[in-house]
């Protein structure tokens, strides 16, 4: 089958990616421990197909996009406008996910398959939302996974001006809390997040960094969630129905 360009994500100018490079997989599943083990690897799912649709596609971009510690950059205008909204973690994760994936967003890819996978990850402790509320209206927010002191950022919306960028400060105030190393992971950078501090690192860079942020522990505030205190998933092993994108036509 042809390869397209992904869709647009956090923004991205799909004419940008390259998924000759960027695209290592199409195939396997969206269970908890594929969609896991392929995180540690520097590996996320994105469906190939027109608005996210199957074929499933795993992609590993080179350059990747990442905000360090640091490196947040947040402007005058900014500043101004966190005044007015109010930053919540975890109360409304599938409301997040659903402004995500509105259908009248240009290059949506959020499918309903790949907002259940996320929100069974959510029910398991995995992953989380970060919400802006302005006047006990959710007006922006963003979700991801975190695992160890990695936080792979998925997909982030915004109803007010500067409520998409208030979630990202509102991520890394959580990841500061600790005083320890983190990763955010954004997979592509873009102008907009640019405007953030956000970063290129070559893909072997990146894959160092996930090594080292995985294996520590998570930051304080996730700690309690379901699969630290026990919950668990069966990652995949290999021959999981994943092929490389040169067997997939």
């Amino acid at each position: 089958m042809p390869i397209e360009p992904p869709p647009s994500r956090w923004g991205l100018d799909a004419s940008r990616a390259t998924p000759g490079e960027d695209l290592v997989g199409v195939g396997a599943d969206l269970e908890p421990g594929t969609i896991l083990s392929a995180y540690r690897h520097g590996i996320f799912p994105m469906g190939l197909g027109p608005r996210g649709g199957p074929p499933l596609g795993w992609w590993s971009p080179d350059p990747r996009g990442v905000l360090l510690p640091g490196d947040l950059h947040v402007s005058r205008s900014l500043r101004r406008s966190l005044r007015g909204l109010e930053i919540r973690h975890d109360t409304a994760f599938a409301e997040v996910v659903a402004g995500c994936a509105a259908p009248g967003r240009d290059g949506a890819w959020i499918t309903p398959r790949i907002a259940r996978a996320y929100q069974q990850l959510h029910h398991l402790g995995w992953a989380h939302s970060v919400e802006v509320w302005q006047d006990d209206q959710l007006v922006g927010g963003l979700y991801g996974l975190a695992i160890g002191r990695l936080f792979a950022a998925e997909s982030k919306f915004h109803r007010a001006t500067d409520a998409s960028k208030a979630a990202v400060v509102g991520l890394v105030r959580a990841l500061e809390e600790d005083g320890r190393p983190w990763l955010l992971d954004v997979q592509w950078r873009t102008d907009h997040l640019a405007t953030l501090g956000v970063r290129e690192v070559s893909r072997s860079a990146y894959l160092e960094m996930v090594a080292s942020a995985v294996a520590e522990e998570l930051p304080s505030r996730w700690r309690a969630t379901p699969h630290h205190g026990g919950a668990h998933v069966r990652e995949c092993a290999s021959g999981d129905g994943m092929v490389s994108p040169s067997h997939a036509r």
